[in-house]
This record gives C-alpha cells, structure tokens and sequence, in this order.
C-alpha cells in the first residue's frame, strides 16, 4: 500500500540527509520526497511517499520520530488530501508534430514553456496518475528529457485545530 507521510522538520543543515540516510539504512525505499520551506521559515516540510503494509508505515513514523530535528509526522494519507505532482518535459516534435503535441498538452492542462526548431518542453502539474499518462501519450513522439518533483501534498480544510471563517463562503474543489 501506498502511504503519504509529511514531516515538519527543523529547517536546519543535514536534516535531509539525517533522514534518508536512516531510512536506507533500516531498508526503507523511499517512492517519492519533496521538501521545501513552510510559512515559518525556520521549519520545512518533508513530503515522503513510501509503499509498505501498516507495520512498515508504523516503524518509519516510529524511526521518524526519533530524530531530534523531526518536529511532527503526519500519515496524511488515510485523511481528505490534495497531491501534486510537477513535471518538465522536453519532447522531439517538428512542424509536422507540434499541433498535436500542442492539442494534447491542452488537454491535458500542461503548458509549453520552450519551443526550438525539433522540440518543446512542456511544464505540467497534477497528480501522479495524470503525469504518467501524458508521459504515456508522449512516448511515441519522443521523449528527449524529463524531470519531475516529488509529491507534495496537504489535507483539506483546516487540519491543525483552526477555526474556519464562516464568512469566506464555498471553496472550489479540483
């Protein structure tokens, strides 16, 4: 089973390379990781997805935990929550191609952000399903380069104990 687990760490010199390396150490493959700063800049959130039955998720909590720099783990994938995913792709398409790889990019609600006489790079975000696919649509074209970030994600609604503004009225929900 897949899990989504997101740490608030200290944002402090070695933290990550504390963390993956203890995970490694104790055998744990780590699928997917994104960290970056949070609205407090001394903190940072890490964003692990790793595949495992409930015993596995459970010790790499426990092992999370115990790190000094680690100051909350949270499974959020048993809980109401957005991922995302973002991807660059360079993808070989000449005059002849560039319509169509266009079209699928816009269905795909990607973005062309380059373009060179025998190529263009796409930017797309979403989740993983949807990345994966229109890599999928693009292989026959070509793929030149890819790159993509870890998952980042978060719950719905206001999770840490906060009142809502029962003023601010409906939100839209991708």
């Amino acid at each position: 089973m897949r899990h989504v687990l997101s740490a608030l760490v200290q944002n402090v010199p070695g933290v990550l390379s504390h963390i993956s390396g203890m995970l490694a150490s104790r055998g744990y493959n780590i699928d997917s990781l994104a960290v970056g700063e949070t609205e407090t800049p001394h903190l940072s959130r890490m964003t692990f997805v790793v595949v495992g039955d409930a015993k596995v998720l459970e010790q790499v909590r426990k092992q999370l935990e115990k790190i000094v720099t680690v100051v909350r783990v949270d499974d959020i994938s048993a809980q109401n929550f957005v991922e995302r995913d973002l991807m660059l792709v360079k993808v070989a398409a000449g005059r002849g191609q560039r319509s169509e790889v266009r079209e699928l990019t816009d269905i795909f609600r990607g973005r062309i952000v380059d373009v060179a006489a025998d190529m263009v790079m796409i930017e797309m975000s979403g989740q993983e399903r949807k990345i994966q696919a229109f890599i999928e649509m693009m292989r026959p074209f070509g793929i030149i380069e890819l790159v993509r970030t870890g998952r980042i994600a978060m719950v719905r609604g206001s999770n840490h104990g906060d009142l809502e503004d029962e003023d601010e009225g409906p939100f839209e929900h991708p």
